[in-house]
């Protein structure tokens, strides 16, 4: 829905009719149904965040609001029964291969955590052009400025890590002092790009930057070690790449910037300022926690992904679609561009939402309904035959329409 779709839509809180109890009509919020179940999935929000039957059930017993409370001492990270202390403290430090995590209520929320402990309004950080909307958002919310390293531009939209010494540069001759944080987002969520992020710390450290990935499409899905990567700090997304309900992410950060990432309230003494107390309080943590085996078990597999994912590629590239981002495609996510399905719309009764309707026949959903010259989407997790059904679905789609 775009800006202008927005004023057609007709202001009921107006109608004070409508703000009467008498007269409030909630028989649609009884038919809350998703249709999901039994068919292949696609989209890149949701193929990371599929919950395992163990996770099903923990939402069920623990869907309450602040259900994981019960026994709370005044920390949540804290809390040992459900296991929340053994899994924020040991658990998670030593898969991400970092000093400290916590747990967050997103990947967006641990983002503007680090840039408002780390910044001050006016200073200026330098991010990927790549980098998903939140990163934008946080930098608004925090007042500071922005530096952009650009990407190569079409069809690969590549960051090179080089770069970031230009705009360190560029920051420090515009302003007279360094940018306050450096960012990547690894990989990136438009392309599936990977870029070198252990490069782009060794180029931050040089000037004294910390530096700070998103990692929401990569948590979860392929290893990740902060060892390994040099970075300061990091994000992760559960209900993204982790098999979490959601709205809960994770965030890792190396010990000397325990006491500005995790200083304690004057007030609360307890309480972490910056996590606002507590984060997730319930069936979006535990439904985290139920995963996790799962999800420490199933990054060991991603050579097997990516092979999936460039075998993809090919197939529809043979179909003379185009897979945008880098080559040989080192992620499951990807842009697809489409100028076939985008024809077929022109003189489609449906338009654009042909695609999503003809594939949803077929059995495959992921593909947002009315996009058609270019979508993303996503073969993690996702079974061969599976896949050889999406790339049959494009085959008879186009043949059908004799393009």
């Amino acid at each position: 829905m775009n800006g202008d779709n927005y004023k057609s839509i007709p202001n009921k809180l107006a109608n004070d009719d409508y703000m009467t109890t008498e007269s409030l009509d909630t028989s649609i919020l009884k038919n809350l149904c998703r249709e999901r179940e039994g068919f292949i999935n696609v989209d890149p929000l949701q193929t990371g965040g599929k919950l395992y039957p163990e996770s099903k059930v923990a939402l069920q017993n623990w869907g309450d609001g602040y259900s994981v409370c019960d026994f709370c001492g005044g920390r949540l990270d804290q809390i040992k029964n459900p296991p929340i202390y053994d899994f924020v403290y040991c658990i998670l430090p030593k898969f991400l291969e970092v000093d400290i995590a916590r747990v967050t209520n997103g990947a967006r929320e641990g983002i503007d955590t680090v840039m408002h402990s780390m910044c001050s309004p006016g200073d200026t950080v330098v991010i990927d052009k790549n980098a998903h909307y939140t990163t934008y958002v946080a930098l608004e919310r925090n007042h500071l400025n922005v530096q952009e390293v650009l990407n190569s531009g079409y069809p690969e939209f590549k960051i090179d890590p080089e770069k970031y010494i230009e705009a360190i540069e560029e920051v420090k001759k515009n302003t007279g002092k360094l940018p306050t944080l450096t960012l990547l987002t690894y990989p990136d969520g438009a392309y599936g790009n990977l870029v070198d992020a252990k490069r782009v710390a060794e180029i931050s450290h040089q000037y004294g930057i910390p530096f700070l990935v998103n990692a929401a499409y990569g948590i979860g899905r392929m290893p990740i070690s902060v060892r390994e990567l040099g970075c300061d700090f990091i994000v992760g997304s559960g209900h993204k790449s982790m098999s979490a309900c959601g709205p809960v992410g994770v965030l890792g950060l190396k010990k000397e910037y325990e006491g500005k990432i995790l200083r304690r309230s004057k007030f609360y003494k307890v309480k972490e300022v910056e996590l606002l107390g507590c984060t997730a309080r319930g069936a979006s943590l535990i439904t985290l926690m139920a995963s996790f085996p799962y999800v420490a078990e199933r990054v060991k597999n991603w050579p097997e992904e990516v092979k999936k994912a460039r075998w993809f590629s090919g197939e529809i590239e043979n179909l003379g679609l185009k897979q945008l981002g880098e080559k040989p495609h080192n992620h499951d996510l990807m842009f697809v561009e489409s100028a076939k399905f985008f024809e077929i719309s022109q003189t489609h009764p449906k338009r654009g939402y042909f695609l999503h309707s003809d594939l949803k026949e077929r059995g495959i959903v992921g593909i947002k309904p009315g996009l058609t010259k270019n979508f993303k989407m996503s073969t993690f997790m996702l079974k061969e035959d599976d896949l050889k059904k999406v790339v049959n679905a494009f085959k008879e789609i186009l043949s059908k329409y004799g393009v």
